[in-house]
C-alpha cells in the first residue's frame, strides 16, 4: 500500500513538473486573476484599432493575433522614465530575438509630435530590430483609450481619467495569442522584467 501512495504522488509531481505554472487571465483593472474562461469564451480582449508603426505601415489587432505581447506606452522627448522602459524592452528583445512567436509594442503617449518619421529615428538610435519590436503611433484618443479600458495599463487610477489627462506609466503588460491579458509588471525593476521573461516561457507552452 505504501508503494502505491508513493508511486501516485510520484506520478502527480511528475505531472506538475511536466504541466508548468499557468498564468491567469485578466479581465478588470484591479487585476483580480482568473483561473479559467467562461464557457461561452466571451472574455476580455485587446480590441479591435488601427495604428502606425516606425516604418509608417498600419498596425492592427490581426498583427498581434497568433503572437504574444508585451505592451508598455512611452514617448520619445521623455526624459523621466522612459529611456529606462526602452532599456527594459531593449533586454526583452534581446532575450526573443529569434523568437518568431514574440512581438514587442511601444506605444507613443504623445502622438501629435511622435510621427512615424520620428519613431523611425528613436528606434535607430535605441536599436530596435523592426521584426522584434514595434514602435506605435496614431490618433490620441485611440491610443489612450487602448491603454486605459483594454490592457489597464495604469489599472484601477486609469479608468476615471479621460483623454485630457496623460497617460504616464511605467506598467508592462502581457497578453497572449488570443489578446487576452495574462499579466502586469514594473518595467522599471530588473526583478519584475525577469518574472516577466518567465511568465512569456511559460505562455509559450499554452
Amino acid at each position: 500500500m505504501n508503494r502505491f501512495i508513493i508511486l501516485l504522488f510520484a506520478l502527480a509531481l511528475f505531472s506538475c513538473q511536466k504541466s508548468g505554472r499557468v498564468l491567469p487571465y485578466y479581465d478588470s483593472a484591479d487585476f483580480t486573476p482568473r483561473w479559467e474562461l467562461p464557457a461561452d469564451n466571451e472574455f476580455h480582449q485587446i480590441r479591435a484599432f488601427s495604428l502606425i508603426n516606425q516604418e509608417n505601415q498600419e498596425f492592427t489587432e490581426a498583427d498581434m493575433d497568433g503572437k504574444i505581447s508585451v505592451v508598455d506606452f512611452f514617448f520619445t522627448s521623455c526624459p523621466g522614465i522612459c529611456p529606462k522602459l526602452t532599456s527594459s524592452m531593449t533586454d526583452l528583445q534581446r532575450e526573443f530575438l529569434d523568437n518568431d512567436d514574440i512581438l514587442l509594442l511601444s506605444h507613443s503617449v504623445t502622438p501629435d509630435y511622435d510621427n512615424a518619421a520620428v519613431l523611425k529615428e528613436y528606434a535607430s538610435n535605441h536599436g530596435v530590430n523592426f521584426k522584434r519590436w514595434k514602435l506605435l503611433t496614431g490618433d490620441r484618443s485611440e491610443i489612450y483609450d487602448l491603454g486605459r479600458k483594454y490592457y489597464f495599463v495604469e489599472e484601477d487610477e486609469g479608468l476615471a481619467k479621460d483623454e485630457e489627462v496623460f497617460l504616464h506609466t511605467e506598467n508592462f503588460v502581457l497578453v497572449d495569442k488570443k489578446r487576452h491579458i495574462r499579466g502586469i509588471y514594473n518595467g522599471l525593476d530588473p526583478n519584475s522584467i525577469q518574472s516577466l521573461i518567465a511568465d512569456i516561457k511559460e505562455l509559450e507552452k499554452e
